[in-house]
């Protein structure tokens, strides 16, 4: 089985213990690449430190909303000589994880969408898949995806929204990130929602180390779940597990021309 973890923060410290021996055992698993996201600007350069170094990870570059308040100005100038310098590499898969998130109060939208904004045109002007971060914000982050029109498009990240918004998100060419919230019995709406979404719009994630699956409670995600993950969706959706990881693998791969 070949699976390919799109949305990963394999630099974070949480993993500086075995972050060798994981992605070793991952490897072993089947899972054959995956994509570590940049949030801030300080964690940009141990993003690329990190891909550099091992060829199953390639890199994403953004800055996410909920680290707002240690956004400047002069990091959306310096995201963008990162995409300059290092446009054409293919270890530079994608801009994110950026987006909007409505869920904590003391974020400002307005602060948000001009962020999300400038990152979106970013992904357009280096042709480029944005990977999004979204949360209780479908309703805005579709209306602004409808006036940039992406060319790349991207994945919509730890996607939990309804059909209808699944809809409006594969209209606009968003492949449609799931993994471990899916495989929670309280997550109602998505898993409703799974079994209605085609095939060639789903591609899979950990998110590690967050949104532990739940044959993992309380304990810290990684790529080496990613078999797991897969095989409780299967379930869910009602195919086989083989079929998705061909049909996600296929799906991840023409995203970001592997």
């Amino acid at each position: 089985m070949r699976l390919i973890d799109t949305h990963t923060h394999l630099d974070f410290p949480d993993f500086d213990p075995d972050r060798r021996r994981l992605l070793d055992d991952a490897a072993a698993r089947g899972v054959e690449r995956m994509v570590v996201l940049g949030v801030y600007q300080a964690n940009f350069q141990r993003v690329w430190d990190l891909v550099c170094g091992d060829r199953r990870l390639f890199a994403a570059l953004g800055l996410h909303p909920v680290y707002l308040d240690q956004h400047r100005p002069e990091h959306l100038t310096q995201l963008r000589d990162w995409l300059e310098r290092l446009r054409g590499d293919p270890r530079l898969c994608a801009v994110g994880e950026f987006g909007l998130d409505y869920y904590l109060p003391a974020l400002d939208k307005a602060q948000q969408q001009a962020l999300f904004e400038a990152q979106l045109q970013m992904a357009c002007d280096f042709e480029l898949p944005a990977l999004l971060h979204v949360r209780r914000s479908h309703a805005q982050v579709i209306a602004t995806l409808k006036r940039y029109k992406p060319a790349r498009a991207g994945i919509i990240h730890a996607f939990a929204g309804s059909y209808e918004e699944a809809r409006e998100y594969i209209k606009l060419g968003f492949k449609l990130g799931l993994g471990g919230a899916g495989t929670w019995p309280q997550a109602l709406r998505l898993r409703k929602t799974l079994p209605r979404l085609p095939l060639e719009c789903v591609v899979l994630e950990t998110d590690s180390p967050d949104m532990a699956p739940v044959m993992f409670p309380g304990l810290r995600n990684s790529p080496e779940h990613l078999p797991e993950i897969a095989a409780a969706l299967a379930e869910l959706i009602g195919i086989d597990v083989q079929r998705l990881a061909e049909v996600s693998t296929h799906n991840a791969s023409e995203l970001f021309g592997w």
